[in-house]
């Protein structure tokens, strides 16, 4: 377990034994790290860290018994639980791993380069960096990977109207489809309030960017409308909502078409 003093304590978790000899190394060959531990599966792992201080889990997903994203969830109940990268051959897993809180996901075989950066990121999430702070897991989700027929596609923040809390999934809404995805709306609001997304309503998440104007429904509820639909504001949330629109509009931070007053 060599590395640099003062560095990195981390523990890899894969049932796979090439795979966790090999990253391994090349974290125990990282100047960042001090201290690599290894298990090969999500007991042996639990155990580990419930007896040994750490910094970071390196973990693959696929395992028999526990899989990682289960002992993940598991580590989050933690009072101060390890940083959590996945390592994984499967990049449709990507959603979920970041839903738990990972602060990145690796795709096998791990590159150099891409560990590297991986580590910067628990470095800033850990302090062990005098960088940015933990705002790495934000821009995690800036591209959202769905599944597709047996494809998977990549949708963009950027074109994301709103989210709707459909149970542990949200449903996308863009422009001109709309995607389900298994993330709870809670943990996509960590990820995306720093891009101008704001709750306003317990199942509505909403790009402020993207609202044309206010509206009233029938019954004088205030709805957000965009070229997606129409969102729900609730009576809690709708003065927060105006604030950010005024202070948009001041900006020019509005994508294109009419932003007017509501009619109420």
């Amino acid at each position: 377990m060599t590395g640099a003093a003062g560095g990195l304590r981390i523990l890899v978790v894969d049932d796979v034994g090439p795979a966790l000899d090999e990253l391994t190394q090349l974290l125990r060959d990282s100047a960042d790290v001090s201290t690599v531990e290894a298990a090969g599966d999500a007991l042996t792992a639990l155990r580990l860290i419930q007896g040994t201080p750490l910094d970071a889990v390196f973990l693959d997903i696929s395992m028999p018994g526990m899989d990682g994203l289960e002992l993940a969830s598991l580590l989050g109940r933690m009072t101060d639980p390890p940083v959590i990268v996945f390592v994984t051959a499967f990049e449709e897993h990507a959603v979920s791993a970041y839903g738990v809180g990972a602060v990145d996901y690796l795709l096998k075989p791990v590159a150099a380069e891409r560990l590297a950066a991986a580590l910067g990121r628990v470095r800033r999430v850990t302090g062990h960096d005098p960088g940015p702070g933990p705002a790495a897991a934000v821009d995690a989700l800036a591209a959202v990977p769905v599944e597709l027929a047996g494809r998977t596609r990549y949708v963009r923040r950027a074109d994301v109207r709103f989210a709707e809390a459909q149970g542990d999934y949200v449903r996308l809404h863009t422009r001109t489809d709309s995607h389900l995805v298994r993330i709870p709306i809670s943990r996509l609001e960590e990820h995306w309030s720093a891009a101008g997304y704001v709750r306003v309503h317990r199942s509505f998440l909403l790009a402020v960017h993207a609202v044309q104007e206010l509206r009233s429904d029938v019954s004088g509820g205030l709805l957000a409308h965009t070229d997606a639909g129409d969102v729900p504001v609730s009576r809690r949330h709708a003065r927060e909502l105006r604030d950010l629109l005024l202070e948009a509009a001041t900006r020019g931070d509005f994508e294109s078409g009419p932003h007017r007053r509501s009619r109420r």
